[in-house]
């Protein structure tokens, strides 16, 4: 399978076929040559934890072997070197993705397939292929479905990692021009959803809040209204946008939708995360102080309670 099929075979649905996966044995060593993958068995993930300067990661006590429709038998790590952080995902949504879950097969394999900089790949391929980043992310997506992950969450991770591919990815089988191309689509849709979500708050607040515009699709009109046509708009103009993409457009609709719909949870969950981490800093330097700021939020939140109610 060439670049084009692959990228072209993106919007395709594959049967889910959980003995994809299997137990992959053990590693050889210089006690002995290890234990070779038994595709009867299932899949035994024993984990070994690492933590250095506060990062937590995982080694693989044993291999994880998956039979991928394309490329055959993948054997992951290729040594014992291997680590990974599960499922790599911001912890902003991991109440969307957790770190772990029936999806963990896939995100090791991902993982292994995927290295980050600096970092080698750590998979073996019985059959010789060498993985780029694009087919990695298809295998992904295709193992996702034989762990049994929702057709949603593996369809918004893919698209996800798909994103990480255009901007970060090394390896991928485009050429510099089209590699460029993808990420200036990428770019404009993630721009144009960030300043018309922006602008249609300010239009829901009937405020006039610095660089807004008024959106036709929300206007003067009640606020149910222009609730419906927010939520409308942040469905049809990603999926305008995404025809930017080329052959990577059900990547881009899947992202600008999930991006434009979800933009206020995710700003409130930044400002919330950021709120705990500056508050664990505040106890760790000063307790008292921390417990002074406690003190003032609630007051406050008592005054605002008494007012609103008494008002």
């Amino acid at each position: 399978m060439d670049a084009r099929d692959r990228v072209g075979s993106i919007g395709r649905q594959v049967a889910v076929e959980p003995r994809r996966f299997y137990d992959g044995g053990t590693l050889p060593t210089a006690a002995g040559p290890g234990e070779p993958p038994d595709p009867g068995s299932d899949p035994r993930i024993v984990l070994e934890r690492h933590s250095a300067e506060g990062v937590e990661t995982f080694a693989l006590a044993r291999r994880l072997a998956y039979r991928d429709r394309h490329l055959g038998e993948l054997l992951v790590p290729a040594d014992a070197d291997f680590r990974t952080d599960l499922t790599s995902v911001p912890a902003l949504f991991t109440w969307l993705v957790p770190k772990t879950g029936a999806h963990l097969p896939a995100a090791l394999l991902h993982d292994a397939m995927v290295a980050g900089r600096g970092d080698p790949t750590s998979y073996v391929s019985t059959d010789g292929h060498e993985v780029d980043r694009v087919e990695a992310d298809r295998v992904f997506r295709d193992a996702m479905a034989d762990t049994g992950t929702g057709v949603i969450r593996r369809w918004i991770v893919w698209s996800a990692v798909t994103v990480a591919t255009i901007f970060v990815g090394r390896a991928v089988p485009w050429s510099p021009v089209k590699h460029w191309s993808y990420r200036v689509a990428a770019g404009v849709t993630i721009a144009t959803v960030l300043y018309l979500g922006y602008s249609a708050t300010s239009d829901l607040f009937d405020r006039s809040w610095a660089g807004a515009v008024d959106v036709p699709w929300m206007g003067d009109r009640t606020w149910r209204v222009e609730l419906a046509g927010g939520f409308a708009g942040a469905i049809v103009l990603p999926l305008a946008l995404s025809l930017l993409w080329g052959r990577l457009r059900m990547a881009g609709a899947i992202a600008g939708v999930m991006l434009a719909v979800l933009l206020h949870v995710t700003v409130a969950l930044a400002v919330i995360g950021a709120s705990y981490l500056a508050l664990e800093r505040l106890a760790r330097r000063s307790p008292v102080a921390a417990w002074v700021l406690a003190g003032v939020v609630v007051a406050a939140s008592l005054v605002v309670l008494t007012v609103l109610s008494l008002g």
